[in-house]
């Protein structure tokens, strides 16, 4: 498993927006500034939030984004699969993936059943309030 860059922008505009609740809705061209990011692939990463409700949009002059809930009510899990859309090790344990015909023959899959628990369990341990800490 290896987090790309859709995984990290979602994540950075989360934190992002979790340090400056309260203050309304934030432009992404403030969050691209403060994050030294590309607006275009901060755009893209908040359109994928919106569509997951991680995050509410508004336009206009004083408009952007916001959370949709609390900080401490985020896992990084759940940020992360918004851009990634599987955090699984490998394929065969991906969410809705055909089942593996070899399964009962894998010698691997213990090992990569157990990682896939570890990640998941220490992903979901975080949340996005501890992150903005």
């Amino acid at each position: 498993m290896m987090i790309t860059t859709k995984g990290r922008n979602a994540l950075k505009v989360m934190v992002d927006l979790a340090r400056h609740e309260g203050e309304g809705y934030i432009s992404l061209a403030d969050v691209a500034e403060r994050q030294k990011e590309s607006l275009k692939y901060l755009e893209a990463s908040a359109k994928t939030l919106s569509a997951a409700g991680l995050v509410v949009s508004a336009r206009g002059k004083s408009g952007g984004y916001k959370l949709s809930r609390r900080a401490d009510e985020y896992t990084v899990a759940e940020i992360l699969m918004s851009g990634e859309g599987s955090l699984a090790p490998v394929h065969c344990l991906e969410r809705g993936a055909a089942p593996c015909e070899n399964a009962c023959n894998c010698d691997t899959l213990p090992l990569f059943k157990e990682l896939d628990e570890v990640i998941m369990n220490f992903l979901t341990s975080k949340s996005l309030k501890d992150l903005v800490k």
